[in-house]
């Protein structure tokens, strides 16, 4: 089978097309066939220094699938072949969604959205369930409270704005001026310009601030935070700032979750929850769609189309 695999740690030109053995699904396990492969943050970080990944004998790339079974491994009940899925197998273990086939345990996917293209769904899993397991999981977002959401309009906090919405939340976003339209059509509350304003001077008494940049944006959030407020951090531990007496500040790792896939499903099936794929580019453009990526201005997701 066709794979994009890393020839050496570096920049996107060591990410290669090479035919590769098609694997086999063991017990638990479905072979899925990759329609579309979602482009994430932590995919060109591992690229570049091989960092967190348990690589096996093919450091192939990419977690983010939305395809078909092809074939079930022994004891599997929930799929059978034809059935068309979506999910984030195996992180933070390799995957190599950059693939023709790859193959998952059943409970690391679960069926695709109605309605949505498969990259549509491929757009979903790593973000939506980041999104769903730091807001709703962690933080416990209750209808009337404040959250503040960084970079709102990325792969990540477009789907927060959304799913912390769909909890009944206030939600506040902090963009460049020219994706506020798209964010209060997503259903924003309130949107910052954090090039024009700092957010701290324009924003008070939040109750969870969703952090994907970490650094000082992460020590600058504790000082909107009311009492009882949370703070999640998704760049790493490192970003965690020393909270004050009454605060939590704690790091979120997404991890598979074939229950949250469900919830997010749910929300997308009835509107109140939709992925933004702002570049569609074809699997042997890979290095490219890292290009892009690295850049930090993507709205929305990247997708690699497969088959």
């Amino acid at each position: 089978m066709r794979a994009v695999v890393v020839e050496r740690w570096g920049g996107p030109e060591n990410l290669v097309e090479r035919e590769v053995e098609r694997p086999e699904p063991g017990m638990n396990e479905v072979l899925v066939r990759v329609h579309a492969a979602g482009v994430n943050p932590v995919d060109w970080k591992t690229r570049a220094g091989g960092a967190l990944i348990e690589w096996g004998e093919v450091p192939a790339v990419g977690w983010d699938v939305s395809g078909t079974v092809e074939a079930v491994g022994p004891g599997v009940g929930l799929f059978r072949p034809g059935d068309e899925v979506f999910g984030m197998p195996l992180f933070p273990r390799q995957a190599g969604a950059y693939a023709e086939y790859v193959v998952a345990p059943t409970r690391h996917l679960a069926p695709k959205p109605a309605g949505l293209t498969h990259v549509q769904a491929a757009a979903l899993p790593l973000a939506a369930l980041t999104a769903w397991q730091a807001l709703v999981d962690t933080a416990d977002v209750r209808p009337g409270e404040r959250v503040l959401v960084h970079a709102a309009a990325g792969g990540v906090g477009h789907l927060a704005v959304q799913i912390a919405k769909a909890r009944g939340a206030y939600v506040i976003g902090t963009a460049s001026a020219g994706k506020h339209g798209l964010l209060r059509e997503l259903g924003a509350d309130e949107v910052v310009d954090y090039r024009a304003v700092r957010f701290e001077d324009a924003v008070s008494d939040v109750d969870v601030v969703l952090d994907g940049l970490g650094g000082e944006t992460a020590e600058r959030s504790l000082k909107v935070l009311r009492p009882g407020g949370r703070l999640i951090t998704l760049p790493g531990p490192d970003d965690v700032p020393a909270a004050p007496d009454g605060v939590r500040a704690l790091w979120v790792l997404v991890e598979p979750d074939h229950q949250g896939l469900r919830e997010i499903t749910a929300l997308v099936e009835r509107g109140a929850l939709r992925p933004v794929v702002e570049t569609v580019l074809p699997l042997s453009r890979a290095a490219q769609a890292h290009e892009l990526g690295e850049q930090g201005r993507t709205t929305g997701k990247i997708v690699l189309t497969v088959n």
